[in-house]
């Protein structure tokens, strides 16, 4: 039998801003080699955690440990991908030269870059527009962009924050399925999302509300013990609410 490791740990993470508290007490794990999804409306609290979790947010409670490290450290922003909300782009550079600044991070040159470029650009097809400015690009466009750069330095652990938010459903389908490749070759992904299909579509998925788990588990799991067919039947079952 396959020994399952233990990726990322959060333990009783807490986090305020002010009198609000964003993360109330939560807990949650997730497994080397899966697709876990972190499920709720906005303002629940998924993107203060996925912040915490790679290390650019620290916690009021609890800690985090990420490949056995406790989170936050330096040396392992290396190891991670990380997709953010908004796009973190220079849109006076082309897209080509976003990929070489932060592929440059991670010590990437030469002929590894120019590799890695060529792959990732042909993933979120912007191949032909890579010598176009990035502030002529439409908000797809650098939504996939800003997936290329989380990819560029062929990151252990995968962290995407709405990753396929104004991306067409055919382009959509396509980074699924290149998701599910990186899963199957050991690559461990967390992502946030409030589209119901897209949880579908994940191994495991915490529900959350309010800062709070409500529910975790996979998707069947959840759907029956929930009593429930859909994803969405089951969120509200859980204490979800309307969205």
């Amino acid at each position: 039998m396959v020994s399952v490791h233990t990726c990322i740990e959060a333990n009783r993470v807490t986090r305020k801003f002010g009198r609000q508290t964003v993360l109330d007490n939560i807990s949650l794990t997730v497994r080397q080699g899966e697709i876990f999804g972190l499920l709720g409306p906005s303002g629940s609290g998924k993107t203060t955690l996925v912040k915490i979790i790679t290390g650019l947010d620290v916690p009021d409670g609890g800690e985090v440990t990420l490949l056995g490290e406790r989170m936050p450290k330096l040396s392992m922003l290396s190891r991670i991908g990380y997709m953010a909300q908004s796009d973190a782009l220079y849109g006076e550079l082309s897209a080509q030269e976003n990929l070489a600044f932060f592929a440059s991070l991670y010590g990437l040159r030469g002929a590894g870059l120019k590799r890695r470029m060529e792959e990732t650009a042909e993933l979120v097809k912007l191949t032909g527009d890579l010598k176009k400015p990035v502030h002529l690009y439409s908000g797809g466009m650098k939504r996939r962009l800003s997936l290329a750069v989380a990819l560029m330095h062929e990151p252990e652990v995968l962290v995407l924050d709405e990753p396929t938010v104004g991306i067409d459903p055919v382009l959509r389908k396509s980074i699924w399925n290149e998701l599910e490749s990186l899963r199957r070759g050991g690559v461990t992904i967390l992502m946030t999302t409030h589209v119901m299909d897209e949880a579908e579509k994940c191994d495991r998925l915490a529900m959350i509300r309010d800062g709070s788990v409500i529910a975790s588990g996979s998707p069947i799991e959840l759907k029956s013990s929930s009593g429930t067919s859909t994803m969405e039947d089951a969120f509200v079952a859980f204490g979800g609410g309307a969205r």
